[in-house]
């Protein structure tokens, strides 16, 4: 595996192969790799000959400097799973080389997709999203970039940023790699003690009963019904639960025949913040 530090470096390394026909498949991630990473990462060594990963915290995308700060960071072990998968190239720059003197980030408009769910807790979070994924669409310049679905309106956000820029690259979404007892994989299921992790899987059950209960009770009543379990639950907080349309991301009130609906939902394991959703049948 090679691995780069520069742009100028990685741009002439990738150049030539793009010369060359060769096809570049793109994960960028934030680090701290787990088996969901690893499964766009292999989807990308199979639909492309070269695969390219990413490892960067991105400053501009964290409203909160203490988030920032705490966020895993585990070169040595990552680098190890990359290898252990055969990736080809990572990229792993520092802020001051993505970012020079100025940290800061572009702003744009999403048409709306940026102020929904995370949006609305998160001030500034889609900005720092779309400056960093522009910036590495540029400098990769990959044929398809590899995206879970964990984070489905940051996926949305990134289809949308390369329909209004016009970027050259096809963005595939992956399905949500789980743990054993359905906690959604993530980086910060790391920082969770030993007790919060033991609760963290109620927020996946909670996901599938409201999914069994969708088209019996309408979306006001499930949301009303999902706030009532945790406020039962000792230790998980609610920060929101929300019915909406997979394309707009708008909340919805009523159901119809031909749109289709998702569930999104953030939740507080002590200071740990988790997001997770559930695709919801419409029958």
């Amino acid at each position: 595996m090679k691995i780069f530090k520069r742009k100028s470096e990685i741009k002439e390394f990738l150049s030539t192969l793009k010369k060359n026909k060769k096809s570049i498949g793109f994960v960028p991630t934030m680090g701290a790799l787990h088996q969901g990473h690893l499964s766009l990462i292999k989807k990308a060594k199979k639909k492309n000959d070269i695969a390219v990963v990413s490892i960067f915290v991105n400053p501009t995308q964290f409203d909160n400097k203490e988030d920032l700060d705490k966020y895993p960071k585990t070169y040595e072990s990552d680098v190890a799973l990359l290898e252990s998968v055969d990736c080809d190239v990572l990229f792993f720059p520092t802020v001051e080389e993505i970012y020079a003197e100025n940290i800061a980030s572009e702003n744009f408009d999403f048409d709306g997709l940026e102020h929904q769910m995370e949006g609305k807790f998160r001030d500034g979070h889609f900005d720092g999203v779309g400056t960093i994924v522009k910036a590495f669409f540029e400098i990769i310049e990959p044929n398809t970039a590899y995206f879970g679905k964990k984070d489905f309106q940051q996926l949305q956000i990134i289809k949308k940023l390369v329909e209004k820029y016009k970027l050259q690259v096809k963005i595939k979404g992956r399905p949500i790699f789980r743990e054993e007892d359905g906690l959604a994989m993530s980086s910060r299921n790391t920082r969770l003690s030993k007790k919060y992790r033991e609760a963290a899987p109620f927020i996946y059950k909670t996901l599938k009963k409201a999914k069994n209960k969708f088209g019996v009770k309408n979306p006001e009543e499930l949301t009303k019904w999902v706030e009532k379990q945790f406020k039962k639950h000792p230790l998980l907080e609610l920060e929101y639960f929300t019915i909406a349309e997979e394309k707009t991301l708008q909340t919805v009130t009523e159901v119809k025949g031909n749109k289709k609906y998702r569930a999104f939902i953030a939740v507080f394991a002590g200071d740990i913040r988790l997001i997770d959703n559930i695709r919801l049948k419409n029958n």
